[in-house]
């Protein structure tokens, strides 16, 4: 096991599907990705889905460009994976 998580830095939020905020839909997608030494995603795929193909879908699309600290065993960066919650609210 790593001596230490992969964790994701300020990346920008998932944009909103505007088909999804009229239709009142909302929930939380749990993405699970394969993080590079580089802390760069390597595969991106739904995990938990929220219910909802649109959120699902902007979720694994903003995830897919976002940048990582990679995770480290004995203080060296090792390919892993990491599970991000994803959350859609509406306000």
């Amino acid at each position: 096991m790593p001596s230490s998580n992969a964790d994701y830095l300020q990346n920008p939020k998932p944009a909103y599907p505007s088909m999804s905020k009229r239709l009142g839909e909302q929930g939380t997608v749990m993405v699970r990705v394969l993080i590079s030494v580089d802390g760069l995603p390597q595969q991106v795929q739904v995990y938990r889905s929220s219910g909802f193909e649109r959120l699902d879908k902007a979720a694994v699309d903003s995830v897919s460009r976002w940048k990582f600290v990679p995770g480290k065993r004995n203080g060296v960066p090792e390919a892993m994976t990491y599970n991000v919650p994803v959350n859609f609210v509406l306000e």
